[in-house]
């Protein structure tokens, strides 16, 4: 994020606030987990292929008896996805898309062979959408975002770290997103996190923290 809490500009053209140091540091951390998460506005904004952009990394994990990739995993409420999108497209990977009940039939149909499409309750929930990834072999899961998926993650008690990294630099737009939007968050000055690690990254600063049950 920029100095002051923001992911993106307003612009219809993503901004990259990180470096090609991150990006490759991101790549590594992305290896050692089973499945990634984006939020659908993400897909819809993005267009991530949200895989590993190393070769050797990928042939690491397929040594390890592993696929080369993580499994994809998204959340959407009113099903508005593209089946062109490149979350779907690309990677030889399970593609999982969790919605409410009344939206599986017509989603499910619309994405056909792309995605599983998976009732997650009325409203989406959380915890039943980990439950289910955990049924499927889902140890280690990286939230990628946007910043309604953090902040219901973050919310809900649900995140075991978190590494922010924070760009030299500031964005001031109040129409821009932001890592968090408003909510009551049980990381608080009562239950602060736990800074685990600093790490220079280049002019980036990256904070490792332990939330919850990670602290320990």
């Amino acid at each position: 994020m920029s100095a002051d809490g923001y992911i993106d500009d307003a612009s219809p053209e993503r901004l990259r606030l990180s470096s090609a140091a991150d990006f490759d540091r991101v790549d590594g951390v992305r290896a050692t987990c089973d499945a990634i998460l984006v939020g659908a506005e993400t897909i819809r904004r993005d267009d991530p292929k949200l895989l590993l952009r190393s070769p050797a990394r990928r042939e690491r994990r397929v040594a390890r008896g592993v696929p080369g990739d993580l499994v994809k995993v998204t959340l959407t409420s009113g099903g508005d996805l593209d089946p062109a999108a490149r979350f779907f497209t690309t990677g030889d990977v399970a593609k999982l898309v969790y919605t409410r009940a009344d939206v599986v039939p017509a989603l499910a149909e619309r994405l056909g062979d792309a995605a599983e499409v998976i009732d997650a309750g009325d409203p989406v929930s959380l915890p039943r959408v980990l439950a289910d990834l955990w049924t499927r072999g889902i140890r280690r899961l990286m939230v990628e975002g946007g910043g309604g998926i953090h902040t219901r993650f973050l919310t809900e008690d649900l995140a075991d770290e978190l590494q922010l990294v924070v760009a030299p630099f500031f964005l001031g737009d109040p129409a821009a997103p932001r890592f968090v939007r408003p909510g009551v968050f049980p990381q608080s000055p009562r239950r602060p996190m736990r800074l685990d690690a600093v790490t220079r990254v280049g002019d980036l600063a990256l904070l490792r923290y332990l939330i919850g049950g990670a602290r320990g």
